[in-house]
């Protein structure tokens, strides 16, 4: 996992209905705003002093991840993840401004002190736990697509090109560890094909250059939902873990992210948002720190 309705589509432009391509910029969800209470004067008092005096968290964000973060037609970043997030600074009484970077620079410029967080879908594990801490707030599985009419099985993917986005634990992990195993059988490796953004990945599969992509379960289906029929899921989700807010370690704006989430939950706010996006399968009722380690 990488562990993203205003929403982009797939083909939606006429040039990009010809070749089959991914377009992140069409928004499609009919689901408004929702409205989230205003700044909590406790909850403020947690965050770090140099935050709070500059009233914005500096966030890192890896906008090609429908409908988790991704551009609109302006190019800022929007979606379910983005809304959660705007929905807990406004709660600390502060404004997120969201830089929009590669997703495997995000840690890096975090633990670098350039950015304060890192919303982007991270998937928290104990690699990343090294690096920084995540609040976690979701749970996602890994879930592949593959065109439609072609069957295809991610535990006997042998000799086949899946399509995955750079830095992600399908990349890392999912795949390598398949293939791996193909390897050890006396069977041809899987092919993985890297891109920087997951869209280019999906295109990869809609165009035929791929035999399957392998990314987090929301965006998958919601790429299959926006395919026109050309995508199809191919098995279940699998490996389900949490999605991390990562921070820098040794800051206090972990705790501060971690209650205001906290109380996004307790007044309803995190469920509305959930359920605008269509994306409440992975909805948590408790809001921990570092949950894989």
């Amino acid at each position: 996992m990488r562990i993203r309705y205003a929403i982009p589509v797939i083909a939606v432009a006429a040039a990009l209905a010809l070749t089959g391509c991914v377009n992140n910029d069409t928004p499609s969800s009919s689901g408004g705003t929702v409205k989230s209470g205003g700044k909590d004067a406790a909850l403020a008092k947690l965050l770090p002093a140099s935050i709070a005096k500059a009233g914005v968290i500096q966030v890192g964000v890896d906008a090609t991840y429908a409908p988790n973060e991704y551009k609109d037609a302006s190019g800022n970043a929007v979606g379910w993840d983005i809304d959660l997030f705007n929905a807990v600074a406004k709660k600390l009484g502060v404004k997120a401004v969201y830089n929009i970077a590669g997703f495997d620079t995000i840690i890096p410029k975090i633990t670098g002190g350039k950015y304060d967080a890192g919303v982007s879908s991270f998937t928290d594990n104990t690699d990343r736990e090294k690096q920084v801490n995540f609040v976690d707030y979701y749970s996602a599985g890994i879930l592949w697509a593959s065109p439609t009419g072609k069957t295809v099985d991610p535990d006997n993917a042998c000799g086949l090109k899946v399509a995955v986005e750079t830095g992600t634990v399908e990349q890392t992990d999912d795949i390598p560890g398949k293939s791996k195993a193909c390897v050890a059988a006396g069977k041809k490796p899987i092919q993985i094909l890297q891109f920087d953004g997951q869209d280019q990945a999906t295109n990869a599969v809609v165009l035929g250059q791929a035999d399957a992509m392998s990314a987090d379960s929301p965006i998958t289906d919601y790429a299959i939902a926006q395919s026109k029929g050309k995508l199809q899921a191919a098995g279940k989700s699998f490996e389900v873990a949490p999605y991390g807010i990562a921070v820098a370690k040794g800051s206090k704006l972990d705790v501060a992210i971690q209650k205001s989430m906290q109380a996004l939950v307790d007044d309803g706010t995190y469920t509305k948002i959930l359920k605008k996006w269509g994306v409440t399968d992975g909805a948590l009722t408790t809001i921990t720190l570092n949950a894989a380690g």
